[in-house]
């Protein structure tokens, strides 16, 4: 169980950056397709809020890669 704890936090590690680039790639081409000051703020709040969960994400899998999680 203890190796599948540190599988899952390499996934949770790689997982958070690549959302974060999913997202502001999605917020580039909605903001092209519809350049008004709403859509903008829309995106920006959405970011803006993302970036500490993907964080937060990236932490609980750097603890359950170091083993943090493992069962004593």
């Amino acid at each position: 169980m203890n190796h599948i704890k540190r599988i899952f936090g390499v996934l949770w590690l790689a997982l958070g950056p690549a959302a974060v680039m999913y997202l502001i790639r999605t917020a580039a081409s909605e903001i092209a397709k519809k350049p008004i000051v709403d859509t903008k703020i829309q995106w920006a709040v959405f970011i803006v809020v993302f970036i500490p969960i993907a964080v937060g994400m990236m932490i609980f899998g750097f603890y359950a890669l170091k083993g943090e999680y493992d069962s004593r």
